[in-house]
């Protein structure tokens, strides 16, 4: 049974926050607990919310995976604390961002919060409030934590530059750490009475969570999500404006139950996974998504059924179906209480199926099957199988593409940290023409200035 807050019915309160950490371990087994300090700064935290709340007392503040006893089901209790718990509070150190069991936290509860932000009437403020444990440097930061922008100093000086670990073990800096602790549970519970963020689903499987930081750490690589939709002023017969706006970007297929246009909900949803999105519309970017070749990046189709009207739309999205292009899935919403929608729903799908023939036949390549999406819910638990299949087939395809080479490669310093390759296809090939022009110049002279 969903919880409520303190005083909502009688009903037991949800807990306002859940502290999301990354366990030390031990270097040697007879040192004591490494997270000692984690859980003295969470008892703190618990006081102050507690002093700042009518919860009653037995009632905790917040959520702590060490609170889990041996032989407990932790994943299910975790899972129902992410999907109750009011305020996400992740505590930011290096070794957070490598842990899967963190970014599968994060991506739980940030799945709620967008949600949240896409049915709300206005922006709220995010639920996720980071806490600086020890300092991170910037490029150690995935693409979800880099678009929350939060500013630490506003704790002061000396939480930005220590974190809370610093100020917990100096005995100088215990006053600033009274501080800043006070100041991090003042915001959880203001976000928490603002956001009011509604339940997830406590019995979903942990174990099937996707990593919102990705299997590297640092900034996401790239992903295209192209939008195929009509605007309000070029809308086919029997359509209304409601869900359109000037702009195919403007689109908003799960009107009234969602109030912004799914292009901003998917760029969230895909930041949620570490990818740092590119937002385009189809009729500016058609020629680029049909050109042959390999392709520059892993990407969305997001596709309106009421724009195939149009014989241009239809005439190029045959073409994108004629060829394989399973680097871009493609993802159908339908919104089950679209009244215009049902009465249309037979010629909607049999326009969509025949355009997307040849991709519907193709074993490869993401596709919504059936009717549609029909809620907002069921196109947010399809999108990362959606990116998933892009970025597998975009990855193959780089892997096609690359000239194999004699021996092992050495690591180099990249844009986005020390590796082994090169995130983008395109610009390992950039990188052979420009090696193989700068050959044949040594061996035939200077060239006249021009591209290869």
């Amino acid at each position: 049974m969903p919880h409520e807050a303190a005083g909502g019915g009688g009903r037991e309160p949800r807990p306002y926050f859940f502290l999301s950490y990354a366990h030390t371990p031990k270097n040697d087994p007879r040192d004591r607990d490494p997270d000692l300090w984690v859980r003295r700064f969470f008892r703190d935290l618990s006081a102050h919310v507690m002093q700042l709340t009518a919860l009653p007392a037995g009632v905790p503040a917040g959520f702590m995976d060490q609170h889990v006893r041996p032989g407990e089901d932790w994943q299910g209790q975790i899972t129902e604390a992410l999907a109750l718990c009011r305020v996400f509070v992740p505590l930011y150190s290096p070794r957070y961002f490598l842990s899967e069991q963190c970014g599968r936290e994060w991506f739980a509860f940030a799945g709620r919060d967008t949600l949240h932000q896409s049915r709300s009437e206005r922006r709220s403020p995010p639920a996720i409030i980071p806490a600086l444990w020890t300092p991170v440097l910037p490029h150690q930061l995935p693409e979800p934590a880099r678009r929350l922008r939060f500013d630490h100093s506003d704790f002061g000086d000396e939480y930005a530059d220590e974190g809370f670990y610093g100020m917990i073990k100096l005995n100088y800096l215990r006053d600033h750490y009274e501080h800043a602790v006070y100041r991090l549970a003042k915001r959880v519970v203001s976000v928490a009475e603002q956001t009011r963020i509604a339940d997830g689903d406590p019995f979903q499987d942990y174990a099937t969570l996707t990593s919102a930081f990705g299997s590297a750490p640092g900034p996401g690589r790239r992903l295209d999500v192209t939008v195929l939709a009509c605007s309000r002023d070029g809308l086919p017969p029997g359509r209304g404006p409601d869900c359109y706006g000037s702009r195919p970007q403007d689109w908003n297929p799960y009107h009234p139950m969602s109030a912004r246009p799914l292009a901003s909900h998917t760029a969230d949803l895909v930041s949620n996974l570490n990818y740092s999105v590119v937002l385009r519309e189809f009729d500016e970017s058609a020629e680029r998504l049909l050109s042959p070749g390999p392709p520059a990046a892993p990407g969305l189709l997001l596709l309106d059924r009421w724009a195939l009207g149009s014989a241009r739309h239809r005439e190029l999205v045959r073409r994108f179906s004629a060829e394989p292009r399973p680097w871009i899935s493609v993802m159908i919403p339908w919104n089950r209480v679209d009244p215009e929608s049902r009465l249309h729903e037979g010629e909607l799908r049999d326009t969509a199926d025949d355009v997307l023939a040849a991709r519907a036949w193709d074993s490869e390549g993401h596709l919504t099957r059936g009717g549609g999406l029909p809620t907002l819910e069921a196109f947010s638990q399809e999108l990362p199988r959606a990116v998933r299949s892009a970025v597998r087939h975009y990855e193959s395809a780089g892997r096609a593409d690359a000239t194999p080479g004699p021996g092992t490669p050495l690591p180099r310093v990249l844009p986005r940290g020390v590796g082994y390759g090169r995130s983008d296809p395109a610009e390992a090939r950039r990188e052979r023409r420009a090696a193989d022009q700068s050959k044949a110049d040594r061996v035939e002279g200077p060239s006249d200035g021009r591209e290869p």
